[in-house]
């Protein structure tokens, strides 16, 4: 993205958290950078440590012109489908924000239909836009702080460690204690595990 396309403009950038999980939300978040208030240390969220990530969401939320953080439950995503889900919780999360972007810069190869605004998909996006490692780094601390939460709602599954991801230690206790309620039935690792009486 050339910095002539962007300079002078409101521009947000919007990351999700959470797509790839067996279980638990896909977090949204779309960030409006100050440009007189440059963050020093954003990138990509999967590049920087956790103690990394949770220092700087908290300036991130202090210095951006504005954010927003959208969360798309489970239900939603076995009703829309994972990709689905997270475009439409991209169209909401630019919705919220407090402030009307010009310009919506959204990691991916996908845009999602009825954007407020122009927006341009960028693949790794999160590398090379700090607005968009910005929008990665308050959707994957909102989704960590989630899942330690359901950790203790439905202890066993070792939420708090892996956060829903497909880990040996995930995958032994699916098959030790079968699917919760915050399992994406339509995931295999998960289907195939699935009784009726569930859910």
């Amino acid at each position: 993205m050339s910095a002539r396309v962007t300079q002078g403009r409101r521009v947000a950038g919007v990351d999700e958290a959470g797509r790839g999980p067996l279980a638990g939300p896909v977090v949204v978040a779309a960030v409006i950078l100050d440009p007189r208030r440059r963050i020093e240390g954003i990138a990509d969220s999967k590049l920087l440590s956790e103690m990394q990530r949770e220092e700087l969401a908290p300036r991130i939320r202090a210095c951006a012109l504005a954010w927003s953080v959208v969360v798309v439950d489970t239900g939603e995503i076995e009703r829309l489908n994972i990709l689905g889900a997270t475009l439409a919780g991209m169209v909401r999360s630019l919705h919220a924000l407090s402030l009307v972007p010009e310009l919506a810069l959204i990691d991916g190869n996908r845009l999602p239909r009825e954007l407020p605004c122009a927006a341009r998909a960028i693949v790794d996006g999160d590398a090379t836009e700090p607005a968009i490692g910005a929008a990665s780094i308050l959707a994957k601390t909102e989704r960590d702080r989630i899942m330690r939460a359901l950790d203790e709602t439905h202890p066993g599954y070792g939420f708090a460690r892996h956060k829903g991801y497909s880990t040996p230690e995930h995958l032994a206790a699916l098959e030790r204690l079968g699917p919760c309620a915050i399992h994406r039935r339509d995931f295999a690792p998960v289907r195939r595990l699935i009784s009726p009486e569930l859910f």
